[in-house]
Order: C-alpha cells, then sequence, then structure tokens
C-alpha cells in the first residue's frame, strides 16, 4: 500500500503532466475539425475548459509538496510552452488561458511538510481526473469510429486521434491504481512504459514527417530515422518484457529518447522562428517535446534503481 506521502505526490506530478496533455488534445481536435461540424468542436471545447479547470485547481494544491526533480524535468512546462500557446492560440483564434502556464512556472518544490487536509484533496481531484478522462476517452472513440466509418473528416490521421486516445486510458490507469493506494510492480510496469513510451515516440517522427512541407527534405528524412529507430526500440521492449531481459533495450531507448528530445526541442524553436515549412502547430512540437522529457525521466529512474 502506497504510503501517505507517495499518495499524494505521485498523484499530483500525474495530473501537472497528463491534464496538460489532455487538455491539449483537446485543443488540437478543436482544431482539427471542419466548420460544419461543430457539435464535435463544442464538445471538444468544453472537454478543453474542463480540464483547464481542473488543472488550474491541481497547480494550486501542488505548490510546496512535488518534488524539485519533477518541476525541473521539463515535463510539466518548457522554455517554448509560452510563446507555443501564444502563437498557436494566434494561428487558430482557439482562446489559450496563458495565465496557467504562467503559474505553473510559479510552483515551488517540496518543502517536507504536507497539511492534514492534503489526502482528501488530493483524492477528490483524483476522483475528478478519473471522471473526465472518461469522458475524453468516451469522446475521443467517438471522433476516431467516426473518421475509420468516413462518416466524419478532421485534418487530425487517424493514427493520431488512436495515439491521444491511448494516452488517456494510460492517464485513468496510473490513477485507478493511485486511488487504490495500489504499490506498482515496478519491473512489470516499467517493461510495459517501456513499449508504450517507444511507441508514442516512433508515432511522433511520423507525424512530424507527415506534417513537414516536402520541401524541408532534411528534417523527414531525420524524422523518417527517428520513426524506423524507435519502431525497433518499440518491438526490442516487447520481446524483452515477454523475457524480463529489458538491459541493453532501456540503454538503446534512453539514448535514442535523448536524440528525439534534441530534435523536437530544435523543431520547436524553429517553427516559433518561422524556420521551418510545414503545418505543424507550434504546440505539438512543444507537447512533443514534454512527452520526450517525462519518457527520459522515467527511463533516468529506472536506470538510478
Amino acid at each position: 500500500m502506497l504510503s501517505r506521502y507517495e499518495f499524494i505526490q505521485q498523484s499530483l506530478e500525474t495530473h501537472l503532466f497528463f491534464a496538460r496533455i489532455m487538455k491539449e488534445h483537446a485543443f488540437f481536435l478543436m482544431a482539427g475539425f471542419v466548420p460544419k461540424d461543430s457539435k464535435f468542436i463544442d464538445r471538444a471545447a468544453e472537454l478543453k475548459k474542463a480540464f483547464e479547470e481542473f488543472l488550474s485547481d491541481v497547480i494550486v494544491v501542488s505548490n510546496g509538496v512535488v518534488s524539485e526533480e519533477f518541476l525541473q524535468s521539463g515535463q510539466v512546462v518548457t522554455q517554448f510552452t509560452l510563446e507555443a500557446e501564444k502563437t498557436s492560440g494566434l494561428y487558430t483564434g482557439i482562446a489559450i488561458p496563458t495565465e496557467i502556464t504562467k503559474a505553473e512556472t510559479q510552483i515551488a518544490p517540496n518543502m517536507g511538510r504536507f497539511e492534514p487536509a492534503l489526502e482528501r484533496r488530493v483524492y477528490m481531484l483524483n476522483r475528478r481526473a478519473i471522471t473526465l478522462t472518461g469522458d475524453i476517452i468516451q469522446f475521443k472513440s467517438t471522433v476516431l469510429n467516426e473518421v475509420l466509418c468516413c462518416k466524419l473528416f478532421t485534418v487530425n490521421y487517424p493514427l493520431l486521434i488512436d495515439h491521444i486516445l491511448r494516452e488517456a486510458k494510460l492517464y485513468q490507469r496510473f490513477i485507478i491504481k493511485l486511488q487504490g493506494r495500489e504499490v506498482i510492480n515496478i519491473q512489470r510496469e516499467f517493461f510495459e512504459q517501456e513499449e508504450f513510451w517507444n511507441r508514442i515516440m516512433a508515432e511522433h517522427a511520423k507525424f512530424i514527417r507527415g506534417l513537414l512541407d516536402p520541401c524541408e527534405e532534411e528534417l523527414i528524412k531525420t524524422a523518417n530515422q527517428f520513426g524506423n529507430e524507435f519502431d525497433q526500440l518499440t518491438a526490442q521492449a516487447k520481446e524483452a518484457m515477454d523475457r524480463t531481459i529489458p538491459n541493453d533495450v532501456t540503454e538503446e531507448s534512453l539514448q535514442a529518447v535523448k536524440g528525439i528530445r534534441n530534435f523536437k526541442a530544435q523543431a520547436t524553436e524553429g517553427l516559433l522562428d518561422c524556420k521551418i515549412r510545414s503545418i505543424i502547430l507550434p504546440l505539438l512540437g512543444d507537447h512533443t517535446l514534454r512527452e520526450a522529457n517525462h519518457y527520459l525521466r522515467l527511463l533516468q529512474i529506472y536506470k538510478r534503481g
């Protein structure tokens, strides 16, 4: 059973990363629908607002509670997040409340003491998160089914919709486990995480490849190489998980994630500086960068033992 300290800190750190990811998923879905599908746009807007409100509440509770290492890991915000939000809001006409990002940069790290009422507040936040993730899972599933049945058009790839659906399910699974104070089998859970995130990294590379202008031949080539590399690592991680011998794969994953993290950082900066021809929203670049930072921290924690 998780200790009170572990329950509080792990829950809040999970929300700070994933709730932002979810609100941005809703934003990307909104931006991808055509005007005639106003019901889908409105539902995505509702979910975006719900996760924004939830994340704002999480930030307040997290102040002085979460670890400094987590805050410095680049998975909450990066040096590009604020500008990426402003630019992507300008491009789409969809409002993005940048005060949330500013508040996240002001979160103080763990001060070594928790208020007695904090455990209850975190428990209630987890309940909200389970409901909200259920809502966005249902919406993403509906959108994906409509797209696959050729009843709905969106500029988002069907694979991207499936990709963000898997991430929402992962978030919900984590919170349900935390809410039950379940002690995770670290080794088995990590093997599953390695396979999951290697696949996510592969798909990020493929999305970037497909959204770059055809004239960006070198960037397309680099993205394609990362896609192929992470496809291989995904297969190797699955094999290692089945055989429970992951060490070599984990080291390869670590080096590959460092590489794609740097590529995403350079790409996001290039998008913001208008130096890359593409149809990539800068916030999508920053979004994928934060996910790479998240996975990198998981690998580093596991390597430390």
